[in-house]
């Protein structure tokens, strides 16, 4: 495939995450946010790694993390948006802490994970699939005990209700 193509089809996967994003944030009244939500990704530090590694199944981020041990997007990403739990981690006194994220945030997270799974399962997405996703390999993530029961509370209420 050609890197044009790569280039192409990456840029199709972030507006279509972005638009679904966008949609989730607006059903909350997240105006603001559903705009500028991943901006961060069409920055040269993330858009070329990312592009560069695109394969269409699986996260060029990994692949950066497989190739690198770490990966510059990723770096990046987490400390430009607030809707990443990790951006609201620190390290005191030796310890990694979690501060709390505010609501807005937690929602926008709420909001990251549905455009997520519809943008990368097209067709085949449910309203259990980000408390699946969230279960199956965020369960153990370094959250603020508040925000992680808030954020579980809104992953549980979709799951149920739609």
């Amino acid at each position: 495939m050609s890197e044009f193509k790569f280039i192409w089809l990456h840029l199709v996967i972030i507006v279509r995450h972005k638009w679904y994003v966008g949609i989730e944030c607006w059903k909350r009244g997240l105006y603001w946010q559903g705009i500028v939500h991943d901006l961060s990704k069409f920055s040269p530090t993330e858009f070329i790694s990312s592009a560069r590694r695109f394969q269409g199944n699986g996260s060029p981020i990994t692949q950066e993390k497989n190739e690198l041990g770490y990966s510059y997007a990723w770096l990046n990403h987490k400390a430009k948006n607030k809707h990443h739990w990790i951006y609201w981690t620190d390290q005191a006194k030796g310890n990694w802490v979690a501060a709390p994220m505010p609501e807005k945030y937690i929602q926008e997270m709420v909001c990251d994970y549905i455009g997520a799974g519809k943008a990368y399962s097209v067709g085949e997405w449910s309203p259990t699939e980000p408390l699946n996703y969230y279960l199956a390999t965020d369960g153990k993530s370094l959250m603020h005990p508040d925000t992680r029961s808030r954020f579980e509370e809104l992953l549980r209420e979709l799951a149920q209700i739609g």
